[in-house]
């Protein structure tokens, strides 16, 4: 395993540990509101805390992009970071969450963490060096075909903007497929398409945090990620679609009628 993949994973699990912790006492945590329908507790930021002083101990010179303090400058090297992703579901004791982590090196990724403490499943990924689960090899699924397939997918809470043509790609999918499942936690939607529990998923208005380190999970177990035009602007637009080739492509086609220029 790469020597900062080992690094980022200590990361995730100390901060897994800490969330869990914490979750015995949700009624005592104090949140606030970021915007509509979007939430962070004092867990999110102390989870991210203890992200960043391990990674800053031994990385000092990285950049870092997290959800809750955003941007903090360095070198070519870039940290990205979801300290709980799933906080609506970790609030109300759903458990259905997790930790990402993501390097980027000039822009491109190279490795993934995905870390879900409910489950102790540890997804990480490096380029070149394909996508793990708790130490075995995983692959997307196999699935050819819509009819059958299960679909992950993200409802546009936080914008009613995009709530109609969402609306519209939803039942263009759901017409053929075995099911659509919308569990709130995009990293591990991602994660679950790359180890085939997932066929494919979508979703319109991710963040980079989001969705980065299992977009390498995905390429890594032999998928495909692209935004909503079919190329690899996902972390800018926060539209995306993951799979397996045929999948991904079956995906694309169902929603493309459905997808206002603003979202391409």
């Amino acid at each position: 395993m790469h020597p900062m993949l080992n690094i980022a994973v200590r990361a995730a699990r100390n901060a897994g540990d800490l969330i869990q912790r914490m979750s015995h006492n949700l009624d005592k945590l104090t949140i606030d509101q970021k915007g509509r329908n979007d939430y962070a507790s004092e867990v999110d930021r102390l989870a991210e805390q203890e992200i960043i002083k391990q990674l800053r101990s031994l990385f000092p010179d990285h950049a870092i992009l997290a959800e809750e303090s955003g941007a903090h400058q360095g070198n070519e090297y870039v940290w990205v970071i979801d300290p709980l992703d799933g906080t609506t579901n970790y609030l109300h004791g759903f458990p259905h969450y997790a930790v990402s982590i993501a390097l980027k090196h000039k822009n491109r990724l190279e490795l993934g963490v995905i870390y879900d403490p409910c489950r102790d499943e540890l997804f990480t990924a490096e380029r070149g060096g394909g996508a793990m689960l708790n130490n075995r090899r995983i692959r997307v699924a196999k699935q050819n075909s819509l009819r059958g397939a299960l679909i992950g997918t993200g409802f546009p809470f936080k914008s009613m903007e995009n709530l109609e043509p969402y609306l519209e790609m939803f039942r263009a999918v759901s017409a053929d497929s075995a099911g659509i499942r919308r569990a709130g936690a995009a990293a591990l939607d991602a994660a679950y398409v790359a180890c085939g529990r997932l066929d494919a998923y979508w979703e319109i208005g991710v963040k980079e945090w989001d969705i980065a380190a299992g977009v390498l999970l995905v390429q890594e177990a032999g998928g495909v990620a692209t935004d909503f035009a079919f190329n690899d602007k996902y972390l800018q637009s926060g539209n995306i679609i993951v799979g397996n080739p045929k999948m991904h492509q079956l995906i694309y086609a169902a929603i493309a009628p459905y997808v206002p220029d603003r979202l391409k």
